[in-house]
């Protein structure tokens, strides 16, 4: 892996030079520094700055060769400024790149809460510290971000063109589609930067870059973080693709060929599996939460591709229709909006089934953290939501599990219940001794134990996750027998992370603390986590 570079090039603005020949790294002061007039770092100072160009800071390696060092860029072109939150900073660009595409010509200057000095356009010279941060804190799975802290910053020039942004795609650099990574170990301390072969590095070079996608097409609906996957080209050359125009997980292939869009500087619109956009997405390149992503300059309207929610056949006489549905952390704290979209989904398009096992309720008390377990206003909100959508009056079941102890959500003791019609010949059949570590057994009859009762709750698969559930009922004089179990995804691995080949496990639920992380870390703030 090449860690260090060294400054061919000589640059000279008002009296600043790159020292042709000094390896990058050296600790040589950028000359006659003070005529920049970079606030916070005259002349007189005694701050030692290396006169680098932003390449030679990203290098072709996932972590800067000159991190901790004080450096002065040379003067480049603001692409991109997040002007919010915590994690303020702006995006720079050298406007003289190399040909060698395996090194980034694009960093983000972090200013923290200060809102950025600059604007879009603006050509900067910057002198701060080369900073590798890594969201989450030092254990974490994820890679740095390599950066520039404590700037001080100049303005030369106002309203300049931007760079043209590196096109991903045909026409441009075509990403790898299968290989996240054929490295084992870390990736970030050994290993052969390879941009061509594997996804983790093509990414890497394009950190903190004006990037562009051509006729995207989305491979999953926005999420409520405003994320969306998309893929170039309409997806010409990538993998193995679903009929609704997903593109599916393979076991040696995780899809590298996919972009995460977001909207740390703009809003994302609101798609759904298959729509396309109006105009190329056009961001740069950063790095959150496990995976590269495209923060997009400016919001792009959604051209939708006709996609809506399917409707099922109503059930016919002698027939009983059995559902299950996620509810989506469903607690009496929701907005009415998504407990009212939920009921609408049950009667409208799910027909009003006579019996649903419902995924992912919580508690009354919802994400509060108070030792509240019961569940009986949550079940009660979306029942009285159905009813006021014209559906039929349901029952429910479910067993209460012990506090904190199934995953989730912290405080929101997720569980699978069940919901049940009474008017179409189908009962429940009560029974005590269910609990949440009572595992219910099948006795002679058939009849169950404890109904309704708790899966095997002591088995190792289900730690830290919710337990599957099973209730016994009567359909016309007969016994019927109703498992629930949460769906949850086997071979699952964290998107693009240091540690290769990433280890897949069982997903315990929705990756606690994932829920109160993502908003606390959003940005991937607050500093001082590593």
């Amino acid at each position: 892996m090449r860690r260090g570079r060294v400054v061919r090039s000589v640059v000279a603005v008002a009296g600043l030079a790159l020292l042709g020949g000094a390896p990058a790294g050296s600790p040589v002061r950028a000359a006659t520094l003070g005529e920049v007039a970079v606030t916070g770092y005259p002349a007189d100072s005694g701050t030692v700055a290396v006169a680098v160009r932003i390449r030679d800071v990203q290098a072709a390696t996932h972590v800067s060769p000159l991190a901790g060092q004080v450096v002065t860029l040379a003067p480049s072109i603001v692409t991109a400024v997040r002007g919010s939150g915590s994690a303020r900073g702006y995006y720079l660009q050298d406007t003289s790149p190399d040909a060698d595409e395996a090194t980034s010509e694009g960093i983000f200057v972090f200013t923290g809460g200060t809102t950025p000095p600059v604007d879009v356009g603006d050509e900067v010279v910057v002198t701060g510290t080369v900073a590798e941060f890594r969201g989450g804190g030092p254990t974490s799975p994820g890679l740095t971000v390599t950066e520039i802290t404590g700037p001080a910053s100049t303005v030369l020039s106002s309203d300049n063109a931007l760079p043209a942004p590196a096109v991903i795609g045909i026409g441009g650099r075509v990403p790898p589609t299968e290989v996240i990574s054929d490295e084992t170990g870390d990736v970030e301390t050994g290993g052969v930067f390879d941009p061509a072969q594997d996804g983790i590095d093509f990414y890497e070079s394009l950190e903190g870059m004006l990037v562009q996608v051509n006729n995207a097409v989305a491979s999953g609906p926005r999420t409520g973080f405003g994320e969306i996957s998309v893929l170039a080209d309409n997806g010409a050359g990538s993998s193995v693709r679903t009929a609704r125009g997903g593109v599916v997980v393979r076991p040696a292939d995780f899809n590298p060929e996919r972009i995460i869009v977001d909207d740390s500087i703009a809003a994302t619109a609101v798609v759904n599996v298959g729509d396309h956009f109006s105009a190329a997405l056009i961001g740069v390149m950063d790095y959150s939460f496990n995976n590269f992503k495209l923060n997009i300059a400016s919001p792009v309207t959604a051209v939708s591709d006709g996609v809506t929610p399917e409707t099922t056949t109503a059930a016919g006489p002698g027939e009983l229709a059995v559902a299950t549905l996620n509810v989506e952390n469903l607690d009496p704290g929701d907005s009415p909006d998504k407990i009212t979209r939920l009921a609408a989904i049950i009667v409208d398009n799910m027909r009003s089934p006579d019996l649903l096992s419902l995924e992912e309720v919580q508690d009354n008390s919802g994400p509060a953290d108070d030792a509240v377990v019961d569940a009986s206003a949550s079940f009660e909100a979306l029942i009285d939501a159905i009813t006021a959508a014209g559906g039929p009056a349901y029952e429910f079941r479910q067993v209460n599990p012990d506090d904190d102890a199934d995953g989730g959500e912290p405080g929101g003791n997720i569980r699978v219940g069940f919901l049940f019609r009474t008017d179409q010949g189908l009962s429940f059949v009560d029974r005590p001794g269910g609990d949440a570590t009572t595992p219910v057994t099948v006795a002679p009859g058939p009849r169950l134990s404890a109904s309704p009762g708790r899966v095997d709750p002591a088995n190792p698969a289900f730690v830290d996750s919710r337990k599957p559930l099973a209730g016994e009922f009567v359909y016309r004089g007969s016994p019927l027998f109703r498992g629930g179990q949460p769906l949850q995804l086997q071979g699952r691995r964290p998107a693009v992370v240091r540690q290769e080949p990433a280890a897949r496990a069982l997903e315990r639920g929705p990756a606690a603390p994932a829920g109160a992380d993502r908003e606390r870390l959003r940005g991937r703030h607050p500093r001082g986590a590593g």
